[in-house]
């Protein structure tokens, strides 16, 4: 996990490549999941991988924009299961 300090913190996280071509995946905070990957969804992207918990984190959900990029979804809350 990566945090920084200040006024308000970013977190984050980082681990080694599992294949040579990996892509990055850049983590999108939104207020709800299942509203934003509809969103997605009406805007011609893709969900890839539905939303799924992170216990007692939140939930996210991994995405394909309209030119094959990768991104996620994240959605804080503790009482995650």
């Amino acid at each position: 996990m990566i945090a920084t300090s200040g006024e308000k913190a970013v977190d984050g996280g980082m681990m080694k490549r599992q294949e040579p071509h990996q892509p990055i995946t850049n983590y999108i905070d939104v207020p709800s999941i299942d509203e934003y990957a509809a969103k997605v969804e009406k805007l011609g992207g893709k969900v890839v991988v539905p939303k799924m918990a992170v216990p007692n984190y939140g939930y996210f959900a991994v995405c394909l924009d309209t030119e094959n990029n990768v991104f996620a979804l994240w959605q804080s809350d503790k009482s995650a299961k």
